[in-house]
């Protein structure tokens, strides 16, 4: 029966044996690749599309202020949480 050390021994050669095979067998599917992207004249776009359900164009883009606070000129969107100088009063003063 084999020592501890012996199958760790056995072990670390697999894994490297494992690891120049993956390496190669890399090497050929990328080259696989290339040569259809170049064959059919694919962009990024044509293998890669943008995922489906994911952030819009309109995603993080600025929205006007609908309010503005008369001391400061201070402005808020009317989106989130409502700034301190509006809290509690009637918005239809400060709106814009």
């Amino acid at each position: 029966m084999p020592t501890l050390k012996e199958i760790d021994a056995q072990l670390a050669a697999l894994q490297a044996q494992r690891e120049e095979v993956r390496k190669n067998e890399l090497k050929s599917v990328v080259e696989q690749v290339r040569s259809l992207v170049a064959e059919y004249g694919l962009n990024e776009l044509d293998v890669f599309p943008p995922a489906r359900g994911g952030r819009s164009a309109a995603a993080g883009s600025k929205v006007a202020p609908k309010y503005r606070d008369p001391a400061t000129g201070a402005t808020w969107t009317g989106r989130g949480k409502a700034p301190k100088w509006i809290e509690g009063q009637a918005r239809e003063k400060f709106a814009i």
